[in-house]
């Protein structure tokens, strides 16, 4: 049986921080950052946005995905999110619909 994983790209409001990660439901980890239940860097510099996210279907893929992303420069994570996101709205309201 195949399972989706989601890999995701948070900022905060005014778009000067970023995070990568990956998880297997997306609504209820996104949640979690919003609702500061995580401690750590989105914790400390608010980033709650979700700007971008893809889905894989193995465990292996998305964890392959999250670490060559998290090792991006940071102008290569905003030009990914600007090719389908192109004016950083949060997409959490699209998701949870």
């Amino acid at each position: 049986m195949s399972k989706d994983y989601y890999i995701y790209i948070l900022t905060n409001f005014n778009e000067t921080a970023f995070y990568v990660g990956f998880t297997n439901n997306l609504i209820r980890r996104i949640n979690e950052h919003k609702e500061k239940f995580i401690d750590g860097h989105t914790n400390k510099y608010n980033i709650t946005k979700l700007v971008y996210y893809e889905i894989t279907s193995t465990l292996e893929e998305a964890k392959i995905r999250e670490k060559k992303l998290k090792n991006w420069h940071r102008e290569w994570k905003i030009n990914l999110v600007k090719k389908s996101n192109p004016e950083f709205k949060d997409l959490y309201d699209e998701i949870i619909q």
